[in-house]
């Protein structure tokens, strides 16, 4: 995997969420796009276990805190929940996974859509997982950044502190 994709690890701010993403979605984009294909689930499994593992290791050696991991919408779609691949892959002695937390209850599909459109049409998340802790966030793609700001505002709103968000790919620069 590092031979063929070497991450381009890259931070990116909305208002005051960081986005920490390990590729460009056009360095991806044929494999992100397997997510609701019964081959996307090895390929997920395979990406959470090279880079969110490793990551969550590093993360976790350098904080004796508990932190949580809350992915986005972990809805399961064609036999699973590409999020969730991701987020179970952080799991460490002292990084928790809050599967199936935070919610959309509008299942609109974004792919392809404008600023615009998603505008008119947030997620409407509802979060039910603990409150007064410190968080993680998780998604494969930040495009607009508005479900990661939408999220973290549900979150906020429920005594969350979100950290930072990670996903595999950024649409922005491509």
């Amino acid at each position: 995997m590092q031979t063929l994709f070497s991450p381009h690890t890259q931070t990116r701010t909305l208002g005051t969420l960081d986005v920490i993403s390990f590729y460009h979605y056009t360095t991806l984009e044929s494999l992100l796009l397997t997510k609701h294909k019964p081959e996307g689930y090895r390929i997920y499994k395979m990406l959470a276990q090279e880079l969110f593992l490793p990551f969550a290791k590093e993360y976790s050696e350098n904080t004796d805190s508990k932190v949580y991991v809350v992915g986005i919408d972990e809805y399961v779609g064609s036999g699973y929940s590409h999020v969730s691949l991701l987020t179970r892959a952080m799991k460490t002695k002292n990084i928790i996974p809050l599967h199936s937390s935070l919610m959309a209850q509008n299942r609109i599909n974004y792919s392809g859509r404008d600023l615009a459109f998603r505008l008119e049409n947030p997620r409407d998340f509802s979060y039910t997982g603990e409150k007064n802790i410190d968080v993680i966030l998780v998604d494969d793609i930040i495009t607009t950044g508005i479900t990661l700001q939408e999220a973290q505002k549900v979150l906020i709103q429920n005594g969350v502190n979100v950290l930072f968000a990670l996903t595999l790919a950024n649409v922005e620069n491509d």
